[in-house]
């Protein structure tokens, strides 16, 4: 399959206040976004796509940095010429959320109230929110209703906050990996790892840009803590099992076992390019995702709002978004009459799999899109017939 090949970011400045979930607003911010492809005539072939926890707008093809070196963005298996979300077809679109490090507003940028960044006065952001935001940026780019919005884990619950909140402007939501709300689990290994950056004592409340330092421990145990989530136990052992490092034990506290390397390496590489503040808003955001709270705690109801067409995949050895939670969205849209395909992956690697090239994974999301584009040159022929006539 081709390659995107090199990729440039663009942004867009919106002056009018957003208004937030919290009751605050965000005037005078920016958002970074990537778009592959060629929009149609009629402009029905756009694709938005939204990242998860620590990923961007980079969603594919590749950036070339100053050292020679690429960056592959986050989903490049998944979006290209000839791959399953077909970029001689679609015409897609990555977005950086706000609160981000990555380009889009957020903590480390300047408020104009100040003069100074953000920091800890940034204000919490929602999963609608960003939905809200996003909604902006398609005005902006001419693009009333979307072929189709997805996204993994934190991005499939932006998809389907999409499918609520805006239930006219997509024909088809893909929530993948993803969860109707998180469960207790998850809003403690949430906390666990807010206290180590919280509580690192390079964090200064969130300003420690004016100290000139970054809460890299905090960084690295919050990343470590994630990162064993992401995994599942049989893909650990399978990659790392009980094996030590040196070939024997150590008798201290270092690093004895390859599992512990290699999650100290991930932890170290994370701190260097991730914003402690971001980490705190992102999880806070996953945290506060419930559209059924506001229903009684009833999804069914919650769902009743969504017109588009579901396509949800969960994977066998998910346990931080397991197969349950994608299968109570699913029968929360039969209860509704929706039209919705359900695929459940036996694979090992966790909740990592959505990220990853398993075979039948790409199948069962390049079927659907092909069903997605049949229906879209359906849809454009249809609006060239009312034209013409």
């Amino acid at each position: 399959m081709k390659s995107l090949g090199v990729v440039s970011p663009q942004s867009m400045q919106f002056r009018e206040p957003l208004k937030l979930t919290s009751g605050a607003s965000i005037a005078d911010y920016t958002l970074v976004y990537e778009t592959y492809g060629e929009l149609n005539a009629d402009r029905s072939n756009a694709v938005l796509i939204l990242h998860a926890l620590n990923a961007s707008h980079h969603v594919a093809g590749v950036y070339l940095k100053e050292d020679g070196s690429k960056s592959v963005g986050w989903w490049d298996n998944m979006v290209g010429p000839g791959k399953p979300v077909d970029t001689d077809r679609f015409f897609v679109i990555g977005v950086n959320n706000l609160g981000s490090c990555f380009g889009s507003t957020g903590p480390m940028h300047t408020n104009p109230a100040t003069g100074k960044p953000y920091g800890a006065d940034f204000p919490v952001v929602t999963v609608e929110d960003w939905v809200h935001a996003q909604a902006r940026l398609a005005d902006a780019l001419g693009i009333t209703q979307f072929a189709a919005v997805m996204g993994g884990s934190l991005g499939g619950m932006q998809a389907l906050a999409w499918s609520l909140l805006y239930p006219e402007r997509l024909r088809h939501c893909l929530v993948i990996a993803s969860t109707p709300k998180l469960s207790t689990q998850n809003i403690a290994f949430n906390d666990v790892a807010r206290q180590a950056i919280l509580t690192d004592p390079d964090f200064h409340g969130g300003d420690y840009y004016a100290h000139g330092v970054v809460p890299k421990n905090g960084l690295r145990v919050a990343r470590m803590i994630g990162h064993i989530t992401y995994l599942s136990d049989d893909d650990m052992a399978d990659r790392f099992g009980r094996e030590l490092r040196s070939g024997q034990y150590q008798f201290g506290f270092g690093i004895d076992f390859e599992i512990e390397s290699y999650l100290r390496y991930q932890g170290d590489k994370f701190s260097e390019y991730f914003d402690a503040n971001t980490y705190l808003l992102i999880t806070k955001a996953l945290d506060y995702f419930d559209p059924a709270a506001s229903h009684g705690g009833d999804l069914s109801q919650a769902l009743a709002a969504a017109q588009a067409q579901f396509l949800l995949v969960s994977f066998s050895t998910d346990w931080r978004f397991a197969p349950a939670r994608s299968r109570e969205i699913v029968q929360a849209l039969v209860n509704n009459r929706r039209r919705v395909t359900y695929a459940e992956i036996d694979a090992p690697h966790g909740h990592d799999a959505f990220l990853l090239e398993d075979a039948r994974y790409m199948a069962t999301v390049r079927s659907y899109y092909d069903k997605i584009w049949r229906e879209t040159a359906l849809f454009a022929g249809a609006a060239e017939s009312v034209v013409a006539a």
